[in-house]
Protein backbone atom coordinates (compact mmCIF):
# COMPACT_ATOMS: atom_id res chain seq x y z
CA UNK A 1 0.00 0.00 0.00
CA UNK A 2 1.26 3.31 -1.02
CA UNK A 3 1.91 5.69 2.29
CA UNK A 4 -0.30 8.58 3.16
CA UNK A 5 1.51 11.83 3.03
CA UNK A 6 2.53 13.23 6.21
CA UNK A 7 4.45 16.72 6.27
CA UNK A 8 7.03 17.09 8.82
CA UNK A 9 8.93 19.77 9.97
CA UNK A 10 12.46 19.97 8.29
CA UNK A 11 15.39 21.83 8.17
CA UNK A 12 14.09 25.56 6.38
CA UNK A 13 16.28 25.00 3.25
CA UNK A 14 13.93 21.41 2.08
CA UNK A 15 11.36 23.87 1.32
CA UNK A 16 12.40 27.63 0.22
CA UNK A 17 15.94 25.93 -1.74
CA UNK A 18 13.37 23.80 -3.49
CA UNK A 19 10.78 26.29 -4.04
CA UNK A 20 13.50 28.34 -5.55
CA UNK A 21 14.82 25.71 -7.65
CA UNK A 22 11.64 24.80 -9.00
CA UNK A 23 10.85 28.10 -10.07
CA UNK A 24 14.43 27.72 -11.51
CA UNK A 25 13.75 24.73 -13.74
CA UNK A 26 10.77 25.82 -14.62
CA UNK A 27 12.22 28.86 -17.56
CA UNK A 28 7.28 0.99 -4.57
CA UNK A 29 10.20 0.21 -2.73
CA UNK A 30 12.79 -2.65 -4.35
CA UNK A 31 16.13 -3.60 -2.17
CA UNK A 32 18.52 -2.62 -4.85
CA UNK A 33 20.72 -5.08 -6.60
CA UNK A 34 23.87 -5.21 -5.52
CA UNK A 35 26.93 -4.16 -8.06
CA UNK A 36 28.92 -7.12 -8.94
CA UNK A 37 32.59 -6.97 -7.16
CA UNK A 38 35.86 -6.05 -9.20
CA UNK A 39 38.61 -7.84 -8.23
CA UNK A 40 40.77 -4.79 -8.37
CA UNK A 41 38.62 -2.39 -6.36
CA UNK A 42 38.52 -5.52 -3.92
CA UNK A 43 42.54 -5.31 -3.33
CA UNK A 44 42.66 -1.85 -3.49
CA UNK A 45 40.10 -1.62 -0.51
CA UNK A 46 42.39 -4.18 1.71
CA UNK A 47 45.37 -2.45 0.67
CA UNK A 48 43.74 1.40 1.89
CA UNK A 49 43.11 -0.68 5.04
CA UNK A 50 46.59 -1.59 5.67
CA UNK A 51 47.94 1.40 4.71
CA UNK A 52 45.60 3.09 7.53
CA UNK A 53 46.71 0.47 10.04
CA UNK A 54 50.54 1.47 9.17
CA UNK A 55 50.23 5.11 8.74
CA UNK A 56 47.63 5.96 11.08
CA UNK A 57 44.38 8.14 10.20
CA UNK A 58 46.24 11.97 10.68
CA UNK A 59 46.33 13.68 7.18
CA UNK A 60 45.00 9.98 5.69
CA UNK A 61 43.10 9.74 2.71
CA UNK A 62 41.38 6.28 1.74
CA UNK A 63 40.77 7.16 -2.17
CA UNK A 64 44.09 8.00 -2.73
CA UNK A 65 44.72 3.80 -2.67
CA UNK A 66 41.63 3.03 -4.85
CA UNK A 67 42.71 5.48 -7.29
CA UNK A 68 46.46 4.13 -7.81
CA UNK A 69 46.93 2.93 -10.97
CA UNK A 70 48.64 -0.97 -11.40
CA UNK A 71 51.74 -1.45 -13.53
CA UNK A 72 51.88 -5.01 -13.52
CA UNK A 73 49.13 -7.54 -13.31
CA UNK A 74 46.87 -7.97 -10.48
CA UNK A 75 47.77 -11.05 -9.55
CA UNK A 76 51.78 -10.36 -9.50
CA UNK A 77 50.63 -7.23 -7.00
CA UNK A 78 48.37 -9.88 -4.94
CA UNK A 79 51.36 -11.95 -4.63
CA UNK A 80 54.20 -9.53 -3.56
CA UNK A 81 51.54 -7.93 -1.25
CA UNK A 82 50.50 -11.19 0.89
CA UNK A 83 54.62 -11.95 0.89
CA UNK A 84 55.71 -8.22 2.74
CA UNK A 85 57.03 -8.89 5.80
CA UNK A 86 54.80 -7.30 9.42
CA UNK A 87 55.72 -6.31 12.69
CA UNK A 88 54.32 -8.34 15.95
CA UNK A 89 51.30 -6.35 15.71
CA UNK A 90 50.46 -7.82 12.16
CA UNK A 91 51.37 -4.18 10.58
CA UNK A 92 53.69 -3.52 7.57
CA UNK A 93 56.22 -1.22 8.29
CA UNK A 94 55.88 2.12 6.65
CA UNK A 95 58.95 2.10 4.36
CA UNK A 96 58.10 -1.47 3.29
CA UNK A 97 54.70 -0.49 2.13
CA UNK A 98 56.19 2.70 0.69
CA UNK A 99 58.54 0.37 -1.40
CA UNK A 100 55.59 -1.82 -2.09
CA UNK A 101 53.94 1.24 -3.60
CA UNK A 102 56.54 2.60 -5.74
CA UNK A 103 57.31 -1.05 -7.47
CA UNK A 104 53.61 -1.57 -8.49
CA UNK A 105 51.72 1.17 -8.75
CA UNK A 106 51.83 4.63 -10.56
CA UNK A 107 50.81 7.56 -8.83
CA UNK A 108 47.20 8.48 -8.11
CA UNK A 109 46.24 10.40 -11.26
CA UNK A 110 48.82 9.33 -13.41
CA UNK A 111 46.79 8.01 -15.76
CA UNK A 112 45.16 11.08 -17.06
CA UNK A 113 47.19 13.45 -18.90
CA UNK A 114 47.23 17.27 -19.37
CA UNK A 115 45.86 18.43 -22.65
CA UNK A 116 45.28 21.96 -23.86
CA UNK A 117 41.54 22.56 -24.51
CA UNK A 118 40.99 23.23 -28.46
CA UNK A 119 38.77 26.15 -27.77
CA UNK A 120 40.58 27.66 -25.13
CA UNK A 121 41.57 31.51 -25.94
CA UNK A 122 42.94 34.27 -23.48
CA UNK A 123 40.21 36.63 -24.04
CA UNK A 124 37.03 34.73 -25.90
CA UNK A 125 35.33 37.52 -27.76
CA UNK A 126 32.31 38.92 -26.44
CA UNK A 127 32.92 37.90 -22.91
CA UNK A 128 31.04 38.80 -20.09
CA UNK A 129 30.41 42.75 -21.83
CA UNK A 130 28.64 44.26 -18.42
CA UNK A 131 31.69 43.64 -16.51
CA UNK A 132 32.92 47.18 -16.32
CA UNK A 133 35.74 47.00 -13.38
CA UNK A 134 38.87 46.53 -14.33
CA UNK A 135 40.31 44.45 -10.84
CA UNK A 136 37.11 42.31 -11.19
CA UNK A 137 37.47 41.68 -15.23
CA UNK A 138 41.34 40.86 -14.45
CA UNK A 139 39.78 38.45 -12.01
CA UNK A 140 37.38 36.86 -14.27
CA UNK A 141 39.81 36.44 -16.85
CA UNK A 142 42.55 34.54 -14.52
CA UNK A 143 39.34 31.94 -13.44
CA UNK A 144 38.96 31.70 -17.01
CA UNK A 145 42.01 30.58 -17.73
CA UNK A 146 41.71 28.14 -14.99
CA UNK A 147 40.40 25.91 -17.62
CA UNK A 148 43.41 25.09 -18.72
CA UNK A 149 44.51 23.91 -15.17
CA UNK A 150 42.08 21.53 -15.29
CA UNK A 151 41.70 20.19 -18.96
CA UNK A 152 43.10 16.26 -18.86
CA UNK A 153 42.21 13.36 -21.16
CA UNK A 154 42.39 9.71 -20.58
CA UNK A 155 45.64 8.22 -20.82
CA UNK A 156 45.73 5.70 -23.82
CA UNK A 157 46.86 2.94 -21.60
CA UNK A 158 43.05 3.08 -19.34
CA UNK A 159 41.56 1.95 -22.73
CA UNK A 160 44.18 -0.44 -23.46
CA UNK A 161 44.35 -2.21 -19.54
CA UNK A 162 41.81 -1.61 -18.09
CA UNK A 163 41.68 -3.65 -15.65
CA UNK A 164 44.64 -1.94 -14.29
CA UNK A 165 42.83 1.24 -13.17
CA UNK A 166 39.78 2.11 -11.57
CA UNK A 167 39.77 5.10 -13.55
CA UNK A 168 37.18 4.63 -16.75
CA UNK A 169 38.16 5.48 -20.54
CA UNK A 170 36.52 8.35 -21.63
CA UNK A 171 36.27 9.31 -25.72
CA UNK A 172 36.53 13.20 -25.41
CA UNK A 173 39.11 15.87 -23.02
CA UNK A 174 37.44 16.05 -19.85
CA UNK A 175 37.47 18.96 -16.87
CA UNK A 176 38.13 17.70 -13.89
CA UNK A 177 36.67 19.39 -9.99
CA UNK A 178 40.22 19.68 -9.20
CA UNK A 179 42.78 18.14 -6.02
CA UNK A 180 41.83 14.61 -4.92
CA UNK A 181 38.87 14.84 -7.40
CA UNK A 182 41.20 13.64 -10.29
CA UNK A 183 38.16 12.01 -12.69
CA UNK A 184 34.87 13.51 -13.69
CA UNK A 185 31.62 13.61 -11.54
CA UNK A 186 27.95 13.95 -12.67
CA UNK A 187 26.68 17.52 -11.33
CA UNK A 188 29.70 19.15 -11.09
CA UNK A 189 29.81 18.87 -14.98
CA UNK A 190 26.56 20.69 -15.25
CA UNK A 191 28.20 24.48 -13.37
CA UNK A 192 31.50 23.42 -15.06
CA UNK A 193 29.45 23.34 -18.35
CA UNK A 194 27.91 26.62 -17.64
CA UNK A 195 30.98 28.53 -16.62
CA UNK A 196 32.47 26.57 -20.11
CA UNK A 197 29.50 28.32 -22.27
CA UNK A 198 30.22 31.69 -20.29
CA UNK A 199 34.12 31.50 -21.71
CA UNK A 200 32.33 30.11 -25.46
CA UNK A 201 34.39 26.73 -24.89
CA UNK A 202 31.52 25.42 -26.88
CA UNK A 203 33.55 22.33 -28.01
CA UNK A 204 34.45 21.10 -24.44
CA UNK A 205 31.46 21.62 -23.04
CA UNK A 206 29.86 19.23 -25.82
CA UNK A 207 33.32 17.12 -24.86
CA UNK A 208 31.61 16.49 -21.45
CA UNK A 209 28.43 15.52 -22.31
CA UNK A 210 29.86 12.90 -24.77
CA UNK A 211 31.97 11.55 -22.18
CA UNK A 212 28.34 11.53 -19.73
CA UNK A 213 26.52 10.12 -22.61
CA UNK A 214 29.11 7.15 -22.93
CA UNK A 215 28.90 6.23 -19.37
CA UNK A 216 24.93 5.70 -20.30
CA UNK A 217 25.62 3.68 -23.15
CA UNK A 218 27.73 1.93 -20.93
CA UNK A 219 25.98 1.28 -17.95
CA UNK A 220 22.62 2.64 -18.10
CA UNK A 221 22.74 5.77 -16.59
CA UNK A 222 25.54 8.32 -15.59
CA UNK A 223 28.05 7.35 -12.97
CA UNK A 224 28.55 9.18 -9.64
CA UNK A 225 31.65 9.35 -10.93
CA UNK A 226 34.05 8.07 -13.88
CA UNK A 227 35.91 5.42 -11.48
CA UNK A 228 34.83 1.83 -11.86
CA UNK A 229 33.69 2.14 -8.29
CA UNK A 230 31.29 4.56 -8.74
CA UNK A 231 29.17 2.47 -11.04
CA UNK A 232 26.81 1.55 -8.20
CA UNK A 233 25.43 5.18 -7.76
CA UNK A 234 24.51 7.89 -9.77
CA UNK A 235 24.03 11.89 -9.21
CA UNK A 236 21.46 14.35 -9.75
CA UNK A 237 20.47 14.24 -13.21
CA UNK A 238 21.19 17.08 -15.02
CA UNK A 239 22.82 15.57 -18.08
CA UNK A 240 19.11 16.74 -20.06
CA UNK A 241 20.31 20.83 -18.74
CA UNK A 242 23.35 20.56 -20.20
CA UNK A 243 22.45 19.52 -23.45
CA UNK A 244 19.45 22.24 -23.50
CA UNK A 245 22.16 25.17 -22.30
CA UNK A 246 24.22 23.86 -24.94
CA UNK A 247 21.72 24.10 -27.78
CA UNK A 248 20.17 27.48 -26.70
CA UNK A 249 23.97 28.87 -27.06
CA UNK A 250 24.82 26.90 -30.22
CA UNK A 251 21.73 25.63 -32.28
CA UNK A 252 22.97 22.67 -32.72
CA UNK A 253 20.30 20.30 -33.47
CA UNK A 254 22.76 17.37 -34.65
CA UNK A 255 24.20 17.79 -30.88
CA UNK A 256 20.47 17.33 -29.89
CA UNK A 257 20.22 14.23 -32.06
CA UNK A 258 23.39 12.28 -30.77
CA UNK A 259 21.85 12.86 -27.49
CA UNK A 260 18.65 11.82 -27.53
CA UNK A 261 18.31 8.21 -27.18
CA UNK A 262 20.83 8.04 -24.03
CA UNK A 263 18.67 10.81 -22.29
CA UNK A 264 15.42 8.26 -22.71
CA UNK A 265 17.78 5.76 -20.82
CA UNK A 266 18.67 7.73 -18.86
CA UNK A 267 15.18 8.93 -17.97
CA UNK A 268 14.18 5.23 -17.48
CA UNK A 269 16.78 4.42 -15.05
CA UNK A 270 15.54 7.53 -12.60
CA UNK A 271 12.24 6.09 -13.01
CA UNK A 272 12.69 2.50 -12.74
CA UNK A 273 11.58 0.18 -9.39
CA UNK A 274 15.01 1.14 -7.59
CA UNK A 275 14.08 4.85 -7.31
CA UNK A 276 10.34 5.02 -7.73
CA UNK A 277 8.34 5.14 -4.67
CA UNK A 278 4.14 5.83 -5.01
CA UNK A 279 2.78 8.15 -2.55
CA UNK A 280 -0.98 8.33 -1.48
CA UNK A 281 -1.75 12.12 -1.08
CA UNK A 282 -4.80 13.03 1.01
CA UNK A 283 -7.04 13.47 -0.96
CA UNK A 284 -6.58 9.72 -2.32
CA UNK A 285 -5.16 10.62 -5.15
CA UNK A 286 -1.78 8.36 -5.92
CA UNK A 287 1.85 10.08 -7.56
CA UNK A 288 4.60 8.68 -8.37
CA UNK A 289 7.52 10.29 -7.37
CA UNK A 290 11.70 9.41 -6.83
CA UNK A 291 14.28 9.23 -4.44
CA UNK A 292 18.04 8.14 -4.24
CA UNK A 293 18.58 4.86 -3.51
CA UNK A 294 22.59 3.33 -4.42
CA UNK A 295 22.60 -0.34 -5.39
CA UNK A 296 24.97 -0.80 -2.60
CA UNK A 297 25.11 -2.09 0.41
CA UNK A 298 28.88 -2.25 1.85
CA UNK A 299 31.25 0.29 2.45
CA UNK A 300 32.06 3.13 -0.11
CA UNK A 301 35.53 1.76 -1.66
CA UNK A 302 37.06 5.55 -1.90
CA UNK A 303 35.47 5.99 1.80
CA UNK A 304 35.49 2.00 3.11
CA UNK A 305 38.24 2.82 5.90
CA UNK A 306 35.53 5.73 7.47
CA UNK A 307 32.34 3.78 6.64
CA UNK A 308 33.57 0.99 8.67
CA UNK A 309 34.41 3.06 11.52
CA UNK A 310 31.08 4.94 11.47
CA UNK A 311 29.44 1.44 11.47
CA UNK A 312 31.44 -0.03 14.41
CA UNK A 313 28.65 1.21 16.73
CA UNK A 314 26.34 -1.00 14.85
CA UNK A 315 25.74 -4.34 16.12
CA UNK A 316 24.65 -6.24 13.24
CA UNK A 317 25.19 -7.04 9.74
CA UNK A 318 21.96 -6.26 8.53
CA UNK A 319 22.07 -3.03 10.35
CA UNK A 320 25.70 -2.29 8.87
CA UNK A 321 24.18 -3.02 5.60
CA UNK A 322 21.57 -0.75 5.64
CA UNK A 323 24.06 1.85 7.06
CA UNK A 324 26.17 1.45 3.74
CA UNK A 325 23.38 1.66 1.66
CA UNK A 326 22.13 4.77 3.18
CA UNK A 327 25.86 6.49 2.92
CA UNK A 328 26.12 5.83 -0.89
CA UNK A 329 22.34 6.71 -1.26
CA UNK A 330 23.56 9.88 0.11
CA UNK A 331 26.49 10.34 -1.80
CA UNK A 332 24.25 9.68 -4.42
CA UNK A 333 21.85 12.78 -4.11
CA UNK A 334 25.86 15.04 -3.69
CA UNK A 335 24.85 16.04 -0.50
CA UNK A 336 27.49 13.93 1.40
CA UNK A 337 26.74 14.49 4.06
CA UNK A 338 24.47 16.59 5.64
CA UNK A 339 21.81 16.40 8.57
CA UNK A 340 18.64 16.34 6.11
CA UNK A 341 19.43 13.11 5.49
CA UNK A 342 19.72 12.34 9.61
CA UNK A 343 16.86 11.67 11.81
CA UNK A 344 19.15 12.69 14.34
CA UNK A 345 21.98 15.66 13.33
CA UNK A 346 24.21 14.53 15.57
CA UNK A 347 24.55 10.42 14.92
CA UNK A 348 25.74 10.01 11.40
CA UNK A 349 24.48 6.13 12.15
CA UNK A 350 20.92 7.90 11.68
CA UNK A 351 20.93 8.46 7.65
CA UNK A 352 17.68 7.79 6.39
CA UNK A 353 18.39 9.20 2.29
CA UNK A 354 16.28 6.28 0.82
CA UNK A 355 13.07 7.16 3.20
CA UNK A 356 13.29 10.63 1.98
CA UNK A 357 11.70 11.67 -1.03
CA UNK A 358 13.33 14.63 -2.04
CA UNK A 359 11.93 17.84 -3.85
CA UNK A 360 15.07 18.62 -5.77
CA UNK A 361 15.32 15.28 -7.43
CA UNK A 362 11.99 15.14 -8.39
CA UNK A 363 12.21 18.91 -9.91
CA UNK A 364 15.01 17.82 -11.89
CA UNK A 365 13.19 15.06 -13.12
CA UNK A 366 10.54 17.40 -14.22
CA UNK A 367 12.88 19.24 -15.81
CA UNK A 368 14.33 16.47 -17.68
CA UNK A 369 10.63 15.31 -18.74
CA UNK A 370 10.04 18.77 -20.19
CA UNK A 371 13.58 18.81 -21.98
CA UNK A 372 13.20 15.47 -23.61
CA UNK A 373 9.54 16.51 -24.53
CA UNK A 374 11.22 19.71 -26.17
CA UNK A 375 13.96 17.38 -27.82
CA UNK A 376 11.70 15.01 -29.15
CA UNK A 377 10.06 17.80 -31.10
CA UNK A 378 12.85 18.93 -32.36
CA UNK A 379 13.79 15.92 -33.73
CA UNK A 380 10.27 14.99 -35.28
CA UNK A 381 9.30 12.61 -32.81
CA UNK A 382 6.09 14.19 -31.75
CA UNK A 383 4.43 11.01 -29.73
CA UNK A 384 7.29 10.95 -27.55
CA UNK A 385 7.31 14.49 -26.93
CA UNK A 386 3.58 14.86 -26.28
CA UNK A 387 4.51 11.13 -23.77
CA UNK A 388 6.97 13.62 -21.58
CA UNK A 389 4.76 16.22 -21.57
CA UNK A 390 2.45 14.59 -20.17
CA UNK A 391 5.00 13.04 -17.51
CA UNK A 392 5.67 16.60 -16.89
CA UNK A 393 2.62 17.69 -15.98
CA UNK A 394 2.08 14.35 -13.79
CA UNK A 395 5.62 15.40 -11.74
CA UNK A 396 4.02 18.88 -11.73
CA UNK A 397 0.88 18.23 -10.03
CA UNK A 398 3.02 15.53 -7.65
CA UNK A 399 5.29 18.42 -6.34
CA UNK A 400 2.48 20.17 -5.25
CA UNK A 401 0.03 17.84 -4.15
CA UNK A 402 3.09 15.82 -2.17
CA UNK A 403 5.44 18.72 -0.81
CA UNK A 404 3.73 21.75 -0.08
CA UNK A 405 2.87 22.54 3.83
CA UNK A 406 0.28 25.17 3.59
CA UNK A 407 0.78 26.10 7.43
CA UNK A 408 4.53 26.44 7.43
CA UNK A 409 4.48 28.44 4.15
CA UNK A 410 7.70 27.16 3.19
CA UNK A 411 7.42 25.28 0.20
CA UNK A 412 5.33 27.25 -2.02
CA UNK A 413 4.79 25.46 -5.97
CA UNK A 414 5.10 27.41 -9.22
CA UNK A 415 1.79 29.39 -8.86
CA UNK A 416 1.84 31.25 -5.22
CA UNK A 417 2.90 34.22 -4.15
CA UNK A 418 7.16 34.41 -4.25
CA UNK A 419 7.02 36.82 -2.16
CA UNK A 420 5.83 34.53 1.06
CA UNK A 421 8.89 32.28 0.47
CA UNK A 422 11.24 35.27 -0.34
CA UNK A 423 9.96 36.42 3.34
CA UNK A 424 10.50 33.17 4.61
CA UNK A 425 14.12 32.82 3.19
CA UNK A 426 15.45 36.44 4.72
CA UNK A 427 13.75 35.02 8.39
CA UNK A 428 15.24 31.65 7.81
CA UNK A 429 18.72 32.43 8.89
CA UNK A 430 20.17 30.79 6.09
CA UNK A 431 21.31 34.06 4.44
CA UNK A 432 24.66 34.28 5.73
CA UNK A 433 27.52 37.28 5.60
CA UNK A 434 28.80 35.96 2.18
CA UNK A 435 25.80 33.58 0.87
CA UNK A 436 23.25 30.95 1.60
CA UNK A 437 24.81 28.39 4.25
CA UNK A 438 23.38 24.67 3.55
CA UNK A 439 21.52 23.90 6.58
CA UNK A 440 21.44 25.69 10.27
CA UNK A 441 22.77 22.87 12.26
CA UNK A 442 26.88 22.98 12.70
CA UNK A 443 27.18 18.78 13.05
CA UNK A 444 30.86 18.91 11.61
CA UNK A 445 29.24 17.42 8.52
CA UNK A 446 30.48 18.94 5.03
CA UNK A 447 27.06 20.25 3.57
CA UNK A 448 25.67 21.78 7.22
CA UNK A 449 26.39 24.55 8.61
CA UNK A 450 28.69 27.07 8.39
CA UNK A 451 29.19 25.89 4.60
CA UNK A 452 28.27 27.43 1.71
CA UNK A 453 28.51 25.44 -2.05
CA UNK A 454 28.37 26.91 -5.11
CA UNK A 455 25.48 24.53 -6.84
CA UNK A 456 22.83 25.77 -4.24
CA UNK A 457 24.27 29.29 -4.20
CA UNK A 458 23.71 29.09 -7.97
CA UNK A 459 19.93 27.43 -8.05
CA UNK A 460 18.20 29.29 -4.60
CA UNK A 461 20.15 32.90 -7.44
CA UNK A 462 18.87 31.73 -10.00
CA UNK A 463 15.15 30.43 -8.92
CA UNK A 464 14.93 34.44 -7.28
CA UNK A 465 16.34 36.20 -10.55
CA UNK A 466 13.78 34.10 -12.57
CA UNK A 467 10.75 34.44 -10.09
CA UNK A 468 9.35 37.33 -11.79
CA UNK A 469 9.80 39.44 -8.76
CA UNK A 470 11.42 42.34 -8.55
CA UNK A 471 12.38 42.19 -4.73
CA UNK A 472 13.70 38.84 -5.20
CA UNK A 473 15.56 39.55 -8.26
CA UNK A 474 17.39 42.54 -5.97
CA UNK A 475 17.87 39.38 -3.20
CA UNK A 476 19.11 37.44 -5.97
CA UNK A 477 21.83 39.73 -6.90
CA UNK A 478 23.05 40.65 -3.40
CA UNK A 479 23.49 36.85 -2.80
CA UNK A 480 25.23 36.58 -6.23
CA UNK A 481 27.43 39.83 -5.44
CA UNK A 482 28.27 38.15 -1.59
CA UNK A 483 29.22 34.75 -3.33
CA UNK A 484 31.61 36.50 -6.00
CA UNK A 485 33.36 38.66 -3.18
CA UNK A 486 34.44 35.76 -0.99
CA UNK A 487 35.46 33.53 -3.93
CA UNK A 488 37.55 36.93 -5.05
CA UNK A 489 38.96 37.24 -1.13
CA UNK A 490 40.13 33.48 -1.06
CA UNK A 491 41.68 33.65 -4.50
CA UNK A 492 43.59 36.37 -3.62
CA UNK A 493 44.98 34.96 -0.50
CA UNK A 494 45.05 30.70 -1.79
CA UNK A 495 45.71 31.63 -5.64
CA UNK A 496 42.74 28.81 -5.89
CA UNK A 497 39.40 28.34 -6.24
CA UNK A 498 37.53 26.09 -3.35
CA UNK A 499 35.09 23.64 -3.04
CA UNK A 500 32.90 25.31 -0.40
CA UNK A 501 33.09 28.39 1.74
CA UNK A 502 32.62 29.04 5.53
CA UNK A 503 29.33 31.46 4.62
CA UNK A 504 30.15 33.33 7.86
CA UNK A 505 33.41 35.65 6.91
CA UNK A 506 34.82 36.46 3.50
CA UNK A 507 37.73 34.69 1.45
CA UNK A 508 37.43 31.55 4.36
CA UNK A 509 37.45 28.00 2.63
CA UNK A 510 34.64 25.70 4.22
CA UNK A 511 35.99 22.72 6.05
CA UNK A 512 34.22 19.58 7.74
CA UNK A 513 33.31 16.17 6.42
CA UNK A 514 35.61 13.21 5.67
CA UNK A 515 38.40 14.82 3.90
CA UNK A 516 40.37 17.84 3.58
CA UNK A 517 39.64 20.70 1.88
CA UNK A 518 39.91 21.00 -1.71
CA UNK A 519 40.86 23.65 -4.21
CA UNK A 520 40.75 24.02 -7.82
CA UNK A 521 37.11 22.99 -8.21
CA UNK A 522 35.49 23.50 -11.65
CA UNK A 523 31.84 24.17 -9.98
CA UNK A 524 32.90 26.95 -8.07
CA UNK A 525 34.81 28.44 -11.61
CA UNK A 526 31.54 27.97 -13.33
CA UNK A 527 29.26 29.52 -10.87
CA UNK A 528 31.17 32.86 -10.34
CA UNK A 529 31.40 33.16 -14.03
CA UNK A 530 28.09 32.66 -14.41
CA UNK A 531 26.65 35.29 -11.79
CA UNK A 532 29.13 37.91 -13.55
CA UNK A 533 27.42 36.73 -16.40
CA UNK A 534 24.32 37.42 -15.64
CA UNK A 535 24.54 40.56 -13.34
CA UNK A 536 28.33 41.98 -14.47
CA UNK A 537 30.28 43.91 -12.29
CA UNK A 538 30.36 48.25 -13.02
CA UNK A 539 33.36 49.68 -13.18
CA UNK A 540 32.76 51.67 -9.98
CA UNK A 541 31.50 48.68 -7.85
CA UNK A 542 33.74 47.97 -5.33
CA UNK A 543 35.36 43.53 -5.45
CA UNK A 544 36.94 43.83 -1.59
CA UNK A 545 34.92 42.41 1.04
Amino acid sequence: MAPNHDPQNPNPLSFIFFFLLFLLLLSSSSSPSMASSDPLISFLVRLQSEALATLGPKNFDPKLYVDLPLKTDLSAAESAFARLPRSPEGAILAPVLGMFLDEYFDEAGSDLAYVEPVDFVPEPEGFLPNVENPRVRSWALEVHSLWKDLSRRVADEVRERPERHTLLPLPSPVIVPGSRFREVYYWDSYWIVRGLLVSKMYDTAKGIVNNLISLIETYGHVLNGARTYYSNRSQPPLLSSMVYDIYMRTQDLEFVKKAFPSLLKEHSFWVSDVHKVTIRDVQGHEHSLCRYQAMWNKPRPESATIDEQSASKLSTASQKENFFRQLASGAESGWDFSSRWMSNSSDLTTLATTSIIPVDLNTFIYKMELDISVFAKLVGDNSTSEKFLKASKERRAAIRSIFWNSSMKQWLDYWLITEEVLESLQRSGLIQEVGITTSLSNTGQQWDFPNGWAPLQHLIVEGLAYSGSKEAKSVAEDIAIRWIRTNYAAYRITGAMHEKYDVTECGKPGGGGEYKPQTGFGWSNGVVLAFLEAFGWPHDKEIDC
